[in-house]
């Protein structure tokens, strides 16, 4: 390669802008800034593409989970308007390739909006990071383009796609626009989950000590410095290849929304971690999917959000369990123990080496992981008189097929006001497996309210956007549904309008 193949390709793109108010309402013209309600329904009445999906996704069967041909990573999991983020890729063989931007949203049933495309850039065959403590493994590969993220590009989950012109072989490196605006509602991507179920380059997730796959001790550290591995449980998703989970479990939701014309703005686990004023812009946070990893400032951050007055929606299962710290640049993140009671839970790999303390997660969500944490049910309703159930037409005993799973919550805590809207025994293999779920509302505070949905495959009720792959374990979901459509409804109706 030569020099001017190997020196860095700077992108300009757009000038200063948002970012640089900086976080939450702290920051000088944030809280007064005008409320903009009719952004993300602009957004999407701009021309939308199916060209964001992969046509060439290709994974190497030996390490089973990456896309050696062409992979990358972003140099941040977020950024706001006027600040930069850089692209790191390898290429091998050593390629030419090119970087597709897309935002992904409603766009007329398509689900994506084409941006730009960055380069072709000359590709190489990096080397493979070495193993480091904690069983790390952080990339240190060159930036091949670095952009300036336009004053109008509106918060939201971008993803970056990686074609190489030998064979035309894709993969995804994804981020998240955020911003400062006050917004109704807070989509939070469960970003730290992803990564801790990130096999890349093999098996080197929070999960492998070098001796089981499925280990849940101490001891073992992952970072964002690395591509995402293809995903790793339950079924085939060719789409997740370097793209997280968000595709899994969130963006049905977030399609959902934006059909709607919601006023949403989305952020990372690692926003939630670091600003804790950003909070309280919004009239409601929504913990999404997949969101099994917390640090205890988050559980404080969204606890403190919760007494000044936001409402909180856990559209999610298996959410606040594993305890996490970061290293001190926000990199990389270790497990050190369970937002749970000692024996709370099924005793995976390892786990009673963790710390159980308080605050246990139910004490935030409502209920949490417990018992054999795993398995699959029916939706049941136990209070048609609820208000989330008003306009659904639901009945005591009424089932929506399938919708629990595949991780959960139970153990309700002893929350004044708390109530069960719905619950039901799970099961793992057609057969009961101990398990008892409980979808939860409590009030907050301030006329506020937090809701727990209790399952991870809540948004699979909401929408199935292309390229969408439906979850099967245990149990298996039906898909969209209007009753579930119509309990969302109200819900974010209740936060938008305040109690």
């Amino acid at each position: 390669m030569n020099k001017e193949s190997r020196r860095l390709a700077l992108v300009k793109l757009g000038g200063l802008g948002v970012g640089a108010l900086g976080a939450g309402l702290g920051r000088a013209g944030a809280a007064d800034a005008p409320k903009q309600s009719t952004l993300v329904r602009e957004e999407n009445a701009k021309p939308g593409t199916r060209d964001w999906m992969l046509k060439r996704p290709r994974i190497d069967p030996k390490p089973k989970y990456r896309c050696p041909w062409i992979e990358g990573y972003c140099s941040k999991t977020s950024v706001r308007a006027g600040e930069k983020i850089s692209f790191h890729v390898k290429t091998d063989p050593a390629q030419r390739f090119t970087i597709d931007l897309y935002r992904l949203g409603y766009y007329g049933g398509k689900g994506g909006r084409f941006l730009r495309r960055l380069g072709p850039f000359e590709g190489a065959a990096h080397d493979d990071p070495p193993v480091g403590k904690k069983r790390e493994r952080s990339c240190g590969w060159p930036a091949c383009a670095e952009l300036t993220i336009p004053d109008d590009w509106l918060s939201g989950v971008y993803l970056g796609k990686l074609t190489e012109e030998g064979e035309g072989v894709q993969s995804y490196v994804i981020f998240i626009v955020r911003d400062d605006r006050r917004a109704d509602f807070l989509f939070q991507c469960s970003d730290t989950t992803w990564q801790a179920y990130n096999r890349w380059p093999s098996q080197f997730s929070l999960y492998d000590d070098g001796k089981h796959q499925w280990y849940c001790g101490s001891g073992v550290r992952v970072g964002f410095q690395r591509p995402y591995g293809k995903y790793c449980q339950i079924f085939d998703a060719p789409l997740s290849t370097g793209s997280g989970e968000f595709m899994l479990w969130e963006f049905p939701l977030a399609y959902w929304m934006e059909s709607r014309g919601d006023d949403v703005t989305y952020i990372s686990n690692l926003d939630t971690h670091r600003d804790a004023m950003g909070l309280l812009r919004a009239k409601g946070f929504l913990s999404v999917g997949h969101d099994e990893y917390w640090t205890i400032e988050m559980f404080q951050n969204v606890r403190a959000a919760i007494a000044a007055g936001v409402n909180v929606a856990f559209l999610s299962g298996n959410a606040i369990c594993g305890r996490i710290i970061f290293d001190k640049k926000l990199k990389a993140f270790e497990r050190v123990g369970l937002f749970g009671p000692p024996g709370g839970t099924q005793e995976f790999e390892a786990i009673k080496t963790l710390k159980h303390e308080r605050p246990y997660a139910n004490e935030l969500i409502g209920a949490h992981s417990t018992g054999p944490v795993i398995g699959g049910a029916d939706w049941i309703c136990t209070k048609p008189e609820h208000w989330i159930y008003a306009g659904t037409g639901m009945k005591a005993g009424d089932r929506i097929p399938g919708l629990i799973g595949w991780e959960w919550h139970g153990d309700p805590a002893d929350i004044p006001g708390l109530e069960i809207v719905a619950s039901g025994a799970t099961v793992s293999g057609g057969k009961p497996n101990g398990g008892t779920y409980t979808a939860t509302v409590y009030p907050g505070p301030k006329d506020n309210f937090i809701f727990n949905a209790s399952t991870c495959w809540w948004a699979d009720g909401l929408s199935e956007p292309p390229g969408y792959v439906r979850p099967k374990a245990h149990t298996e979901p039906r898909g969209p549904d209007r009753r579930v459509q119509q309990i969302t409804a109200n819900v974010l109706e209740r936060m938008r309008r305040g109690g």
